[in-house]
């Protein structure tokens, strides 16, 4: 099977800001047909008309629950046409599935359109031009094997627009057949405007006529001569980008109004590579935004600098920073689920596939995400089958704890505000990120706090880490949150419309952000005075404490009327060299319970034991086992 996604083929520049208008709103809760999609332990495999019942046997064999199949009919130019072979093997593998319990979705494309044969003169290119989209000089998105390689020698590569009234029709009317086959999802790989391709980067596509029109119409400019591309400063090109995030938003949602009008119970998950940063804007896929769209978001969220992306590659820093994009993730889904699509080894010399395997999928089950890994960089496979399959087995295991929603504690808010990331990313997401980490690595629990969640907001402290933008509700919100009590920290150049917040505390030259360079040049040097007064500031009292080593993450969640105690260890992990953390020793966790209360302990992958504690005042205080790469602890 071939991956369309990696991250190998999508360089970016950093976007130097760009405006999108949020309207805080509410998610819908997710529906009781789709709670499968909390539980998934996914693998991939190619679909052809003969080989549903082999995919299913092999799915069951190695403990999959959510059996992804490649079967791109509006991708591949001669499907998008006739897709009755291929939507009968659908059928057939969503049948099989269904025999034995388990579920399956099926991948598609989004706006990218592969012909089989270039030289051709039938091909979308040479047939349909007017479909492509285009840069602001009239270039075509028509691109070959050297773009990405995920693309044969000898075929024609294009991006279609979304506004290509003809292909839009066609493309729904397929949507709406794969959906009556019985198949239990859609999963549409990156729906996004060309500008990940070499050359396209700076484009901001899409300047054909179709969109070009669309744009007129809404806002009465012209895309090609009202705008200054690039400019933030620009009313235009503020438009253009809201415009552009606003498209991809509503293409997803009438992709699943197509589809539940055929099958009410079919789900829809979007794979989307960009996560907090800049990127976002740029494709115009903002997962903030597609959330309340769609019911579940398979994020391709790889981090850190090394050229493999994988996981065998990342520093602790990274492991850290990876920690926020998933928290940040699960925060935008409300209750509904976050699927990781990521990268655990791809060659490493010096790291064992399955240590790398292990890092993975312990720092995301722990995060809150529902785990998928695959062979190098495509998406079918596995570096070491055994492996999964224990990963599998394990989660399957304690589906009371992986396959359920979770709720963040804390008396801390840290505001994620997406108008803000959109025009100053560098600068927001530096901060909100130095924020964070700093928490993290104190052990101070916090929930993410977002436009659509600040009116609920009832804690001690909210955090606004240089957030220069917001509407009047957001602004209205968080007043409310300080005329009742609440303490509110601003950092950097915050937004006038707080201005008169008297209480408010200040950091106008974002210290943050210093905090994050350092750890970026010494992770290892300790909190500066700073951020010790920082921490200070907060003034908590947090109903669970724990006390462990700087490189271990604890995230204490509610399930239920559980209290969880998630531990991740990052600690002694090298890049690309040493991938065994340094086992944990000493781990103490103190709570609120009554005398004789035991904490329940569950490594990764080991056995649940139970642990008694001492009373110290109306609180217990327990001292935890040695822990290699995780644990789970919690009281009843």
């Amino acid at each position: 099977m071939i991956h369309r996604a990696s991250r190998k083929a999508r360089l970016f520049l950093l976007l130097s800001g760009a405006a999108l208008l949020s309207t805080p709103r509410s998610l819908p809760a997710q529906q009781p047909d789709r709670a499968w999609l909390q539980k998934v332990r996914i693998a991939a495999y190619p679909l052809t008309p003969k080989n549903a019942e082999q995919i299913v046997q092999q799915a069951q064999a190695s403990g999959v629950y959510g059996i992804e199949v490649d079967n791109d009919i509006p991708g591949r130019y001669e499907s998008l046409w006739n897709p009755s072979e291929k939507l009968e093997a659908i059928r057939l593998v969503a049948a099989a599935a269904h025999r034995v319990n388990n579920k399956a979705f099926v991948y598609i494309a989004g706006f990218e359109c592969i012909s089989a044969h270039a030289d051709s003169p039938h091909t979308l290119a040479k047939e349909h031009p007017q479909w492509l989209q285009r840069k602001l000089s009239g270039e075509p998105a028509v691109f070959d094997t050297k773009a990405a390689f995920w693309i044969a020698k000898g075929e024609e590569d294009v991006w279609v627009s979304p506004y290509a009234a003809d292909w839009r029709k066609m493309y729904m009317e397929r949507i709406r057949q794969i959906a009556a086959t019985g198949i239990d999802g859609i999963y549409v790989d990156i729906p996004y405007w060309m500008t990940h391709f070499t050359g396209w980067e700076d484009s901001w596509a899409s300047f054909d006529d179709n969109t070009v029109a669309a744009f007129r119409a809404q806002t009465g400019l012209d895309a090609r001569k009202d705008i200054k591309l690039g400019d933030t400063a620009d009313p235009g090109f503020r438009k253009w980008v809201e415009f552009r995030i606003q498209t991809i938003t509503d293409f997803l949602a009438e992709i699943l109004s197509n589809a539940v009008a055929v099958n009410p119970s079919i789900s829809l998950i979007p794979e989307i590579y960009p996560g907090i940063e800049a990127e976002a804007p740029r494709v115009g896929a903002d997962v903030y935004q597609l959330y309340p769209q769609v019911d579940a978001i398979a994020h391709e969220y790889e981090f850190g600098e090394s050229e493999d992306h994988t996981a065998a590659s990342r520093t602790p820093l990274d492991w850290f920073q990876y920690q926020i994009g998933i928290r940040s993730f699960r925060a935008f889904a409300g209750d509904k689920p976050t699927w990781i699509l990521n990268y655990s080894w791809d060659g490493a010399a010096h790291v064992a596939p399955r240590d790398a395997m292990l890092n993975l999928a312990m720092s995301e089950l722990m995060a809150g995400a529902n785990f998928w890994d695959a062979k190098g960089h495509v998406m079918s496979g596995s570096n070491d089958l055994a492996t999964r399959i224990e990963i599998f087995k394990w989660v399957a295991a304690h589906e009371d704890i992986f396959g359920v929603h979770r709720e963040p504690t804390g008396e801390v808010g840290v505001y994620f505000s997406d108008t803000t990331r959109n025009f100053y990313p560098r600068d927001f997401v530096a901060s909100y990120r130095g924020v964070l980490l700093l928490l993290l690595r104190n052990h101070i629990q916090f929930r993410i706090v977002t436009p659509r969640t600040v009116n609920s907001f009832d804690r001690q402290v909210l955090i606004l880490p240089d957030v220069r933008v917001m509407s009047d509700a957001e602004s209205n919100a968080i007043h409310r949150f300080s005329a009742h009590g609440g303490r509110v920290i601003m950092t950097g150049q915050a937004e006038a419309k707080l201005n008169d917040l008297s209480n408010a505390v200040r950091y106008p030259d974002a210290p943050e952000r210093a905090y994050l360079k350092n750890a970026e040049t010494d992770f290892s040097s300790p909190d500066s005075p700073w951020a010790i007064d920082f921490l200070r500031s907060l003034h908590l009292s947090d109903k669970v404490e724990v006390t462990a080593s700087r490189n271990l993450v604890a995230h204490v969640a509610t399930i239920g009327r559980r209290q969880f105690i998630f531990l991740a260890n990052f600690d002694g992990l090298k890049a690309g060299e040493v991938a065994t953390p340094r086992t944990q020793h000493d781990i103490q966790i103190t709570l609120q319970a009554p005398p004789g209360t035991q904490l329940h302990i569950l490594p990764f992958l080991g056995v649940e034991s139970r642990i008694s504690g001492k009373q110290r005042g109306g609180q217990m205080r327990f001292t935890l086992p040695s822990v290699e790469r995780g644990a789970i602890a919690w009281i009843n």
